[in-house]
């Protein structure tokens, strides 16, 4: 039956509910907080933008935050909302003092949106202004005022504090992971020298701008000091480490452009075509930046984004009367880090010799990496090892934020996920046996190795991270010695020749049950020995208690509860300033007393545990 299409049909939402209808257009992905950019991530930093900015047009020089399990609340010290324009600038699409150019010159946001998504996707929304020893505050609950107090007195200095609590039914299960509020953080004091943030009581503040921040995040010595440069408008640093891969951090007015645009872009041209005029050698790009580590901040008027949560840089100009930012990054850098090599020879030498090195390993394999590719297509064309999903059967970037790929071990496992998975977003690749352990190991292996080779071709990361195709690449093994043992290999695999897959937050682990605990109406699954003992307590005398030893116990049916909705992944993260090669050479190299005295004490440990 066809439904009419009629004048009753036609809707107009107010724009509360268009926001919680539609939270992807203003925040990206829900998510559980699992994720750096989920959704409970962008809520807070769409309230910190507003603080940045009052920082950046000179007003307030301290901002304080508090993040709990579920309340956040933000407390800057710049000139305060106007008393008058509170409800409107909480609860009004396209309100904001942003528009003026004259009083937000170069600002992260300019539409007027941003805090009034948080306000609609909170059930606790508390907004406070100090102006001039007053105070007006407002409360709302989803968008909806619940109550508007008069302006009273204050001895307060001014700005602004805002409190939330995000909707537990728009982001469920949610919960902060401190690690990437603290990053966050991290990033804005970087950004912004001569401004103190506060978090949970933790001071943040940075002198020396994007080399503190390439400091902070380097795991270990680099080739050859950061190179940190600056001029209006622009700053950069670089240096080259150890690992494989290129990392790159950039800004646009103090915004962490987490997927790049038009002027990370130009930075990474500008590098390879200062570097070819320097050296008078016509180098091959990958060589140039095999191993590097940079960082570009801009900052633009009226910048424009390709989406809400500002995460990509769109402008072709730094202004409106400004030159174009490509061409602007592009001979900053080409004559900055020209004139820099030419004044440090120490440097130039040894950023020489690195690209020499890399020339040479990627000629050793040039043509192992024919034949591995031809390998690679044909296995494409048998579907051995790859079940992919409708979502993303090639590389292009539709769905890629939902897809996601099961890397798991043996056909039973593989054989159930296959069955109870989403067909649209989620992806299965099978293991054959045990993973070769690849520490120490050159990226030949990589070529050589069969499961490598077809693993490296079905996520699509042989030349970066820019080409692959899942959001989220989890491993899916047994929570036995053995499936543990996998986990480890796979991680090593990833960290040694993939580290930005781990760095950049897509790496994960499946969690499922241990326990099944049921009785003759209803059904629980356990991920841990306390979840196990309460679920006994709470369905009764003798329910019926199952064991699950593997993946291939599972049934596809029961399989889908736990690959759904309520989905348990656990993120692998690295800790601030843990190295990754020592990391490796100690959990995965050849076995010292160090390792020796870990394992016995954790074993005992355990067993005093049970």
């Amino acid at each position: 039956m066809t439904q009419e299409y009629s004048e009753k049909a036609i809707r107009t939402l107010d724009w509360k509910e268009h926001i919680r209808r539609r939270p992807g257009m203003y925040i990206g992905k829900l998510g559980d907080g699992t994720s750096a950019d989920d959704g409970i991530y962008v809520l807070l930093k769409e309230v910190i933008d507003n603080s940045i900015d009052e920082f950046m047009m000179g007003f307030g020089k301290k901002i304080e935050i508090n993040v709990s399990d579920e309340v956040l609340s933000i407390r800057d010290y710049g000139r305060g909302i106007p008393l008058g324009k509170v409800v409107d600038v909480a609860s009004k699409m396209n309100t904001g003092a942003k528009y003026d150019s004259k009083v937000f010159k170069k600002s992260v946001g300019l539409n007027g949106v941003g805090i009034k998504a948080v306000n609609a996707l909170s059930t606790h929304f508390v907004v406070r202004a100090y102006r001039e020893g007053e105070c007006k505050e407002v409360e709302f609950s989803r968008g909806e005022v619940l109550q508007e107090h008069e302006v009273a007195s204050t001895s307060e200095e001014n700005g602004t504090f805002i409190e939330f609590t995000p909707d537990k039914e728009i982001f469920k299960g949610y919960h902060f992971i401190t690690d990437y509020v603290v990053n966050m953080m991290k990033n804005y004091a970087f950004l912004n020298s001569g401004l103190t943030i506060v978090c949970n009581g933790e001071k943040y503040q940075s002198k020396n701008g994007l080399k503190d921040l390439l400091e902070e995040n380097l795991e270990a010595q680099p080739l050859y000091p950061i190179i940190h440069l600056s001029g209006e408008d622009i700053e950069m640093a670089l240096t080259h480490g150890h690992q494989y891969g290129e990392d790159y951090y950039s800004f646009v007015n103090g915004q962490h452009t987490t997927h790049g645009g038009t002027h990370q872009a130009a930075f990474r041209e500008a590098i390879v075509k200062a570097v070819r005029e320097f050296y008078k050698k016509d180098f091959d790009p990958s060589d140039i930046r095999a191993s590097i580590v940079g960082a570009i901040s801009v900052k633009v008027e009226e910048p424009v984004f390709e989406s809400q949560t500002k995460t990509k840089l769109g402008s072709r100009d730094m202004g409106p009367d400004g030159p174009g930012v490509r061409n602007y990054v592009m001979n900053f850098v080409q004559k900055e880090l020209d004139n820099f090599l030419h004044k440090n020879k120490e440097v130039a030498d040894v950023l020489l010799k690195r690209i020499q090195d890399s020339e040479r390993e990627r000629k050793a394999i040039t043509g192992i990496k024919k034949l591995a590719r031809e390998r690679a297509k044909k296995a494409n064309l048998h579907n051995r090892k790859l079940r992919d999903c409708r979502a993303h059967l090639n590389s292009k970037k539709e769905g890629k934020e939902e897809s996601s790929i099961f890397i798991t071990e043996g056909d039973s496992a593989s054989g159930s996920i296959t069955k109870a998975r989403n067909v649209n977003t989620q992806a299965v690749f099978s293991l054959k046996g045990k993973p070769l352990n690849t520490f120490g190991l050159t990226k030949k292996v990589v070529y050589e190795n069969e499961e490598f080779n077809l693993l490296q071709a079905a996520l699509n990361i042989e030349d970066g991270m820019d080409g692959l195709r899942y959001n989220k690449v989890i491993i899916a093994t047994d929570a036995d010695v053995d499936g543990m043992h996998i986990r480890l290999l796979m991680i090593t695999f990833f960290l040694q020749f993939f580290p930005d897959l781990v760095r950049k937050g897509h790496l994960y682990i499946l969690q499922t049950p241990l326990f099944r605990v049921r009785n003759k109406k209803t059904t629980k699954y356990c991920y841990s020995e306390e979840e196990r003992i309460e679920a006994i307590s709470s369905l009764g005398p003798k329910p019926e208690i199952t064991r699950f030893k593997g993946l291939g116990e599972i049934s596809p049916g029961e399989f889908k509860h736990f690959i759904g909705n309520d989905i348990r992944l656990e993120p692998v993260r690295l800790k601030r300033h843990e190295s990754t090669r020592d990391l490796l050479k100690f959990y995965m190299g050849k076995n010292t007393p160090e390792r020796q005295e870990f394992i016995i004490g954790n074993l005992v440990v355990e067993k005093d545990e049970v």
